[in-house]
């Protein structure tokens, strides 16, 4: 199992780069996830959908399918992959510190 340093911590990754302690995740530790997606700087976008998967993630157990985060973001798929441009599971929901996705976000 790979590790990410964060500061003092170490943290354990999954096989696709996913934090296995989901409670310690913080914006240091989304920073961190964000330069192994290519992505250097987290800008106010980048949050207001990291926060947006958080908040759905911690109501309803899931991340939500990537219609709702469109929906309720109002932002258009293009605009996610230019984000993040491994996509909305891959990248977005790995920055959030979500589990890796099991259905279409």
């Amino acid at each position: 199992m790979a590790q990410l340093k964060v500061g003092e911590m170490m943290l354990e990754l999954d096989e696709d780069g996913f934090i296995q302690q989901p409670e310690l995740w913080d914006q240091k530790v989304a920073l961190a996830l964000a330069e192994t997606e290519g992505v250097k700087d987290l800008t106010e976008p980048h949050w207001k959908l990291v926060n947006y998967l958080r908040d759905y993630y911690q109501k309803f157990g899931v991340a939500p399918m990537i219609r709702k985060v469109c929906k309720d973001t109002g932002m258009k798929l293009g605009q996610i992959y230019e984000l993040f441009p491994s996509g909305p599971a891959k990248g977005a929901c790995k920055v959030a510190g979500l589990p890796k996705p099991t259905g279409c976000v």
